[in-house]
C-alpha cells in the first residue's frame, strides 16, 4: 500500500544537530571554564586579602595524597593568568614541584574579581578572626555594602556579620599582643571589640593576658570598667525651659561646665536675643525712601 502523507520534518527543514551549531553556541556563553593550567603561567593576586597564607604542610600533605580537589579561580592577564582566589593550593602545589593545576578561568574586571576575592576567602574556615573582620570591613568600604548585604553574600546571620565588623576597631597592637598570649577565642575578641574607649580596651587586654581570663571575666571585667568611666564622667548643666501656655516649642541649653549661676544664664539668654536682632536687622538692610507721586498739572 503506497503512503499518501509524508511524515517527518518538511523538505526545508533541517535538524541543527551538527557540531558546528554546538560550537558556535559555546562560543557565545560566559560561563566560567574549567581547565589544568601550567604552574608557570599562573601569577599571584597582589590583593591577596589574606595577610599571611599560615601553615601550609597540611594542605601539601592532602594533594601529594590526593591532588588539588577543588580547582583555584584565575583570569587572563595579558599571556599569563592572576590568580582570584586559591593561593595557598597554588603555594602548595608548585612547593610539591606539580606542573600545572586545574583552574576555573573566568573573565572579569579588577573590581568583580576582588569581590570574589574577598567572599571566597571568607567563606573559609582557616581566617582567624581579624582577618575575616578586616575582610568584610573592606567589602563594605569598597562596595558601600550594608551589613545585611554582606551577611546575603557571605551566608551568615547579619547579627554575626555586625560583631565579627566590630573586631576591626581593635588597633594593631593590641592585636599584636594578643596573638602573642595566644589569646584566639574569637567571643572574647569581640567582648574586647565592644569597648569604645580605646584606652580602655587597652586596659582590659592587659587584665586578659595578665590573668588568662575566659570570656565571661572579660564580659564582667568590661562591664565594670564603663560603669566606673559612666561615674567618672563629668555631668554638664543643662537648662531646660517648658512654657505652659505654649506647647509648640522647648529650650534646652547644654553648657560646658558642672554648675552655672542664675545671673550667667539671663546674660547668656539676653545675649542670644541680641544677636538674633542683629542679625534680623542686617538681612532687612537699609529702609529704602518711597517714590513722591508724580504732580498733575
Amino acid at each position: 500500500m503506497q503512503k499518501t502523507k509524508k511524515s517527518g520534518l518538511p523538505d526545508n527543514l533541517i535538524m541543527r544537530h551538527d557540531p558546528h551549531f554546538v560550537e558556535l553556541i559555546a562560543s557565545k556563553t560566559s560561563a566560567p571554564r574549567i581547565r589544568m593550567i601550567p604552574l608557570d603561567r599562573i601569577e599571584p593576586n597582589p590583593r591577596q586579602p589574606r595577610s599571611e597564607l599560615g601553615d601550609i604542610q597540611e594542605l601539601m600533605d592532602s594533594i601529594k595524597a590526593k591532588g588539588v580537589l577543588e580547582p583555584i579561580i584565575v583570569r587572563p592577564k595579558g599571556e599569563k593568568f592572576e590568580i582570584i582566589a586559591g593561593e595557598r593550593r597554588f603555594v602548595a602545589s608548585r612547593n610539591l614541584g606539580l606542573k600545572e593545576i586545574p583552574c576555573i578561568e573566568m573573565v572579569v574586571g579588577d573590581q568583580e574579581a576582588m569581590e570574589i576575592s574577598l567572599i571566597e576567602n571568607l567563606q573559609r574556615k582557616d581566617l582567624d578572626i581579624f582577618e575575616e573582620a578586616d575582610g568584610l570591613k573592606a567589602l563594605m568600604s569598597l562596595y558601600g555594602y550594608s551589613h545585611q548585604e554582606v551577611a546575603d553574600k557571605i551566608g551568615k546571620a547579619r547579627s554575626t556579620i555586625t560583631e565579627i565588623i566590630s573586631v576591626s576597631r581593635i588597633p594593631l597592637s593590641l592585636r599584636e599582643k594578643l596573638k602573642d598570649a595566644g589569646i584566639t577565642s574569637r567571643s572574647t575578641i569581640i567582648e574586647i571589640a565592644k569597648i569604645e574607649n580605646q584606652e580602655t580596651m587597652a586596659r582590659v587586654v592587659d587584665q586578659i593576658v595578665e590573668r588568662k581570663l575566659t570570656r565571661t571575666d572579660t564580659r564582667d571585667l568590661t562591664k565594670l570598667f564603663k560603669e566606673k568611666e559612666e561615674k567618672e564622667k563629668p555631668k554638664y548643666f543643662v537648662y531646660n525651659f517648658v512654657p505652659k501656655d505654649n506647647k509648640n516649642f522647648r529650650l534646652r541649653i547644654e553648657f560646658k561646665k558642672e554648675v552655672v549661676t542664675r545671673q550667667e544664664l539671663i546674660n547668656i539668654l539676653e545675649d542670644v536675643i541680641r544677636q538674633l536682632r542683629e542679625e534680623s536687622s542686617s538681612k532687612r538692610g537699609p529702609s529704602q525712601p518711597k517714590d513722591e507721586p508724580e504732580s498733575k498739572g
